[in-house]
């Protein structure tokens, strides 16, 4: 096949806008001629129908509708990379997309990242909070040239690293019962109420799993979207939550609260950092990997 030219592929997608001829001709400033004979010029170069002409317009063959797909999909890469150059021209040097969970962003990435752009201030990092299994999927897509995350989720096909490690413990007003114990299993809580995230979320979702055989149920009483959130309700006595040490600890500034180590064996979580082919990412994203590993190399939690 001949190579494709983004005027026309630009055509095909104003004439799938329009459903007609004439009206992708004036969107885009072409006789319509010219419109009509690219289209025809496309077709026989494919060896395709893509248009049904009807007398009361353009309908798109299937194959037509799996060539919109690809057009959009060059369009936008085109769009990108005309962003991407863009930017070295005012003098940015590199542009990342990083898609994290909430507690790798409030735990790790303040001091990783804030050393990377220490050594390259010009760099731009797009970081986006999301829950661990949409980061997945934002890397799998292309969405995210790097992923953080924590396991249990399933990230068959990427490039996976073990990268970081967090401590869960039960968090709980200073004056509950509780809080005098060095040390506590997630059993001993099961007669409180609990404060948690969001269903969606790797955090919750461990949890869940980790009360399993239990013979009384997880009392869930209220689920939020923040770590803060959690915590500021448990300060006012609504119940107790599970959460990261090193989070706790960002988030509990004036409030009263007492974190006890759990002692189940889940309560020692792995965070990854997946990406779907390290070689084929630019060369300053493969630099904040190696910078991330570093960092993680460091951490010193058992």
């Amino acid at each position: 096949m001949k190579r494709l030219d983004f005027v026309t592929l630009r055509l095909f997608v104003a004439i799938a806008d329009e459903l007609s001829l004439t009206r992708a001709a004036e969107r885009e400033h072409l006789a319509l001629a010219a419109v009509s004979k690219r289209i025809s010029d496309l077709e026989q170069q494919l060896g395709i129908s893509l248009l049904y002409r009807r007398p009361r317009g353009i309908e798109l063959t299937a194959a037509g509708h799996a060539f919109l797909h690809h057009a959009h999909q060059m369009l936008n890469d085109l769009s990108r990379l005309d962003a991407d150059m863009s930017e070295y021209s005012i003098g940015i040097k590199g542009h990342i997309r990083l898609h994290a969970n909430t507690s790798s962003i409030i735990e790790f990435l303040p001091d990783d990242l804030g050393d990377f752009m220490e050594r390259f201030p010009q760099i731009r990092i797009d970081l986006r909070e999301r829950v661990s299994h949409e980061i997945i999927g934002a890397v799998r897509d292309g969405l995210a040239d790097i992923g953080l995350y924590a396991g249990h989720v399933n990230a068959e096909g990427l490039d996976v690293r073990p990268w970081r490690r967090d401590r869960l413990v039960l968090v709980t007003p200073a004056d509950h019962p509780l809080a005098a114990r060095s040390q506590v299993a997630l059993f001993d809580a099961l007669d409180n109420d609990f404060i948690g995230l969001e269903q969606d979320t790797a955090l919750q979702a461990l949890l869940q799993r980790g009360s399993r055989g239990f013979d009384r149920p997880l009392r869930m009483r209220i689920q939020v979207r923040s770590f803060e959130g959690i915590c500021r309700m448990i300060d006012r006595g609504m119940g107790v939550g599970i959460l990261p040490e090193r989070a706790v600890g960002a988030v509990r500034h004036g409030l009263r609260l007492a974190t006890l180590p759990l002692t189940d064996d889940w309560a020692a979580r792995e965070l990854y950092l997946a990406v779907r082919d390290v070689a084929a990412l630019p060369v300053i994203a493969r630099q904040l990997v190696d910078h991330l590993m570093r960092c993680g190399g460091r951490d010193d939690i058992a």
